[in-house]
This record gives structure tokens, C-alpha cells and sequence, in this order.
């Protein structure tokens, strides 16, 4: 687009990535892929509604400390990607009516946290939301380059995933991970980098994957219902992605 194409006071999508390991099948861009895939979509299905939407490139560095271990790993941490969060925010408000930001990372989370509440005290009309689909098969329990995101990798960038697919790297839940991964790394718990197991993961899987985390995103956006915390509010029931950070998130 050049500038006087852009729409009065649009909604504005911001995908929000990271550049870090995925196993030895996933490419670094993966959660950047998967955040911007999901805002275009979204934005498709917007736009045939009447509203007016745009997406701007992904953010593709975040909070990534926790894969740094591991070679081609670009993060540049907390305290930065909040003040890169607060600084595009305050410069989209200029033209843009609402802002979303759409998390492709779990890791990026507790910037969000407390960044968007910050910007929403400058009046500033701005939520976010993760990338995380209204339920999953509950034989998918990975939390990181396991099936679910090689499923939708396979969907969304086939040509990007390296065959045959690793097995299984650490598959215990998150809860018992997560101190771990805080003290230590992603490899310190797997030497391949995966949490999970890609075993199984389809093409297939992925695009049904794919259509209800568009479709819940989108939900999201429209019911416009943020917590104290700026995150847009599930709609009906709590998901059954065991890769979820928290109660309501992916990881990635």
C-alpha cells in the first residue's frame, strides 16, 4: 500500500513473532509465519464483513532467552521488545483506530502483560491476542516444535520443513517444565530443541488446525471483551491446547 490508500482509522493487526530454534525440522521463523499467516487470514475474513483492516509486517525478534543455546537464536529479550511494543503502538495511534496484536510466541507474553496495560493508561485503544486454536486433538500435548506446530508448518510452509521429522524430544507437561526452561534453557531438557513429539503431524491436520485458530482469533477481535491485562477474552470454553502458557496462549 502507498499512504492514501490506507482507510480512516482502520483495526490494525500487528503479528508478533520471534526468530529461534524449532527443532531440526522447523525453520527460525516459525512463530513469525504462523503470527502473520493468522492476521492475514483474519483480516480476509474481516474485510468480507465491511470492516476496514490492515496488517503490518511482523514484528520478527522477541523474547527468545530460553532458546539461546541453541545456534541462529535472535532474541532480544524482555525489557527491549517492551519498549520496541510501546514505542509501535504509540506511532500506530497516530492513524490507526484499534490495535491487536497477534502473539506468535508464547515467550513474548509477560512483555504484553505489562506493556499493553501501560499504553491502554496513555488512552490508547489497543488488546492482544495469541495464536491459539479453539481446541486440539488431546493427543497433541507439545509445547514447542512438536506436532501442533509442525502440522500447521506443513500447511502453511511446506517447502520450509525438513523431512523425516525428529522424534519425540521432551514431552512432560509445561508445569513441570517451566521451571526447568526458566533456570536453565530449552537445552537443558532436549538436545534436539523440541518439546513434544512431531510424530504424526500432517498437512491436513494443520489446515484444520489452522482454520479454527484463525476462526477463534477472529472471534476474539470482534467480541473486543480485554481483561486488566489487555489479553482479548476467550469466547465460550477454555481450549484444550496443552501448549497453551497459562490457562490461554501458545507457546512456540
Amino acid at each position: 500500500m502507498a499512504w492514501p490508500e490506507l482507510p480512516e482509522r482502520p483495526l490494525v493487526l500487528v503479528p508478533v513473532g520471534a526468530t529461534e530454534q524449532h527443532g531440526p525440522h522447523l525453520p527460525f521463523d516459525t512463530d513469525s509465519v504462523i503470527a502473520a499467516e493468522t492476521a492475514e487470514a483474519v483480516a480476509t475474513r474481516l474485510v468480507t464483513s465491511g470492516r476496514s483492516v490492515v496488517v503490518t509486517p511482523a514484528l520478527a525478534f522477541g523474547a527468545s532467552g530460553e532458546h539461546q543455546s541453541f545456534a541462529g537464536t535472535v532474541s532480544i529479550g524482555q525489557e527491549a521488545l517492551r519498549a520496541v511494543v510501546i514505542e509501535l503502538v504509540r506511532s500506530l495511534s497516530t492513524w490507526a483506530g484499534r490495535i491487536v496484536l497477534v502473539i506468535g510466541h508464547g515467550g513474548n507474553m509477560s512483555t504484553l502483560v505489562s506493556a499493553v496495560p501501560q499504553l491502554t493508561d496513555e488512552g490508547h485503544d489497543v488488546s492482544w491476542v495469541p495464536c491459539a486454536p479453539a481446541g486440539a486433538p488431546p493427543e497433541i500435548t507439545d509445547a514447542h516444535a512438536g506436532r501442533l506446530e509442525t502440522s500447521l508448518m506443513l500447511f502453511l510452509r511446506p517447502g520450509s520443513v525438513r523431512q523425516p521429522l525428529p522424534g519425540a524430544g521432551d514431552t512432560r507437561p509445561m508445569r513441570e517444565l517451566l521451571p526447568l526452561l526458566t533456570a536453565s534453557g530449552v537445552g537443558a531438557v532436549s538436545s534436539s530443541g523440541v518439546l513434544g513429539d512431531p510424530t504424526g503431524a500432517t498437512a491436513e491436520e494443520g489446515e484444520e488446525l489452522f482454520a479454527s485458530m484463525t476462526a477463534e482469533v477472529e472471534r476474539r477481535i470482534v467480541r473486543a471483551q480485554p481483561d486488566a491485562r489487555g489479553l482479548l477474552g476467550r469466547v465460550g470454553g477454555r481450549a484444550r491446547h496443552a501448549g497453551a502458557t497459562g490457562a490461554d496462549g501458545p507457546r512456540g
